[in-house]
């Protein structure tokens, strides 16, 4: 290979210095600008903390309680976050941003063994990938929480990736442009890791890993006939390794708890996909427009995406085409879990990784494409902004007045109103003009702004309205701590105060006649009032949550 002249090396370095701003800024980017939030963010950080602190790394508890709903994965990563002394917010999130790394790594890797270098100096599908991750909306949100799901897509992300290289070396794919081989040299090596990554994937879900991932490759050989290679997987060093990361700690945990079997195994998988115990019965088709709006701002992607698709499938190509892994590592997700009866959106994660590298490919691809299609995609995504900016300037009216003036949000939304129409007229321009990957490059800088953006000036305002945070620092000198309740509280306002309160907070109640600190609902505040228990006027704009000093009760002889 000859050396690259001088030009070409620093227009390469400036790239991959660019790409990694951005997918630091949108994946790393200020993880504490907001507290912990909702019911499952403050649940799983205490159990970390816990974790850390009590030195008990192999049942997860709750409120020193065994508590079984995930397994241990997370619980490990962010009790080690603890142990370091992060703040809590990074400690719980950092995971999650990791994972997402991994992912948008993980996703080069592939891009470069199935699509090849790029040859013009144009951003290609090697660059595209992890870039179009970072900056999409499942990533950057998921990346952000404290929860198992962004370590389960990664994981699950990781064991394909080594898959993939195990199906090149088969030469499974006659049409992938890098170099391949037809003979299982170096072949172990890739097994050792599909299943060191599968036996994360199992620790960070449970069994889903092993339907997900087999599922996926089933798919692919029943579209392909290539029964012998998908088999292979089934390798004893496959096998061997998966079995060596993931059963000891379920082997050792049902060992020492004996509910273990039916809280995890049979009540938050098989029940929980048969049954809506849980209550988050939803359509079959949940997870389509979900899907969409998991991959915003590049759902425009998917239209040459399926056009391609159905090229292939005209000219009967699609089986040898290396797009057909990714669609059935993408689809078979989505089926799995549309017939589930228990739907949430962080269901579909793992299936966005592999949507991503075939919108890079088709991204890549649209210079070739016809101008109508280029107009359709930049059109296409300069709606979505303009989709985007509608939903927030609706969301202002929806914040206290008080937290408006503080942000600046009416005038500011009004200027993002203004700047997304901008944006989505030079995207139909570029698209017209056949400039794709400035159409591309002008969306990733925008989405990384604004992440920016939020988190400096929009989120660290609105703890207010979502996090125990602010509430619990609020009153950490308090004098009298057995004297704080909460009152007609959400859970997840009662799992996030415990979480910054260290400890439970007991319910208040009307009959208890003592003076005490009320952490309660504006509905609640008023009921106060009508007991003749709170002295003034309070200030109901300054949170979601109010502190309420409640008086004695009165006399009654």
């Amino acid at each position: 290979m000859g050396r690259l002249n001088p030009e070409r090396r620093i227009s390469k370095i400036i790239v991959a210095l660019s790409s990694a701003a951005v997918i630091l800024v949108c994946l790393f980017g200020h993880l504490g600008a907001i507290g912990l939030v909702g019911p499952d963010e403050p649940r799983y950080a205490w159990i970390a903390r816990s974790m850390a602190a009590t030195g008990d790394w192999l049942t997860p508890r709750l409120y020193g309680t065994p508590w079984f709903e995930k397994p241990i994965l997370y619980y490990w990563a962010a009790a080690i976050g603890f142990r370091l002394h992060l703040s809590p917010e990074w400690a719980a999130r950092l995971p999650s941003a990791l994972g997402a790394l991994a992912t948008a790594l993980a996703l080069a890797w592939l891009a470069h063994r199935f699509y090849g270098r790029d040859t013009d100096g144009k951003p290609n599908v090697v660059v595209l990938a992890p870039l179009l991750f970072s900056t999409n909306v499942a990533a950057v949100g998921f990346a952000r929480a404290a929860t198992p799901d962004m370590l389960f897509s990664a994981s699950l992300t990781l064991a394909m990736a080594s898959a993939a290289a195990v199906l090149v070396r088969e030469g499974a794919f006659p049409e992938c442009r890098s170099v391949t081989s037809n003979t299982k040299k170096g072949d172990l090596a890739p097994l050792f890791f599909f299943g060191v990554a599968m036996g994360l994937a199992a620790l960070a879900k449970g069994p889903a890993a092993i339907i997900l991932a087999g599922g996926a490759l089933g798919l692919w050989a029943l579209a392909t006939k290539q029964w012998r290679v998908a088999l292979r997987f089934l390798h004893p060093v496959s096998v061997t390794t998966f079995s060596i990361v993931a059963l000891p700690w379920y082997i050792l945990c049902a060992f020492r708890n004996r509910e273990f079997i039916r809280v995890f195994i049979l009540e938050h998988n098989f029940e929980r996909y048969l049954t809506p115990v849980f209550q988050h019965r939803q359509p079959f088709w949940f997870f389509g427009p979900i899907t969409c709006l998991a991959l915003i701002p590049w759902t425009a992607l998917l239209i040459p995406v399926a056009r391609e698709g159905m090229r292939a499938w005209r000219e009967k190509s699609w089986a040898g085409s290396p797009g057909l892994f990714p669609a059935c590592w993408a689809i078979f997700p989505l089926l799995f879990f549309s017939c589930s009866q228990s739907k949430l959106p962080g269901y579909i994660l793992p299936g966005i990784p592999p949507l991503i590298l075939l919108c890079a490919a088709g991204a890549a691809n649209l210079p070739k494409m016809s101008r109508t299609m280029s107009i359709v995609v930049g059109t296409g995504i300069g709606a979505v902004w303009v989709a985007l900016s509608i939903i927030g300037l609706r969301f202002t009216k929806t914040v206290p007045q008080s937290l408006l003036e503080q942000m600046g949000l009416p005038r500011i939304s009004w200027i993002f109103v203004c700047g997304a129409i901008i944006l989505a007229i030079l995207m139909s321009v570029l698209g017209a003009c056949r400039k794709p990957e400035l159409l591309t490059v002008a969306c990733i800088i925008s989405v990384a702004l604004i992440v920016a953006f939020a988190n400096f000036r929009i989120l660290p305002i609105l703890d207010r309205l979502y996090s125990a945070r602010p509430y619990a620092e609020a009153v950490r000198y308090d004098r009298r701590p057995d004297r704080i309740f909460t009152w007609k509280l959400k859970r997840n306002w009662e799992y996030g105060l415990a979480f910054y309160f260290e400890r439970e907070l007991p319910q208040w109640s009307p009959a208890d006649t003592e003076p005490a600190l009320v952490l309660t609902t504006h509905e609640g505040v008023r009921e106060i009032q009508k007991l003749g228990r709170v002295e003034g006027t309070l200030d109901e704009s300054w949170g979601a949550v109010l502190y309420v000093p409640v008086l004695p009760a009165p006399r009654t002889d």
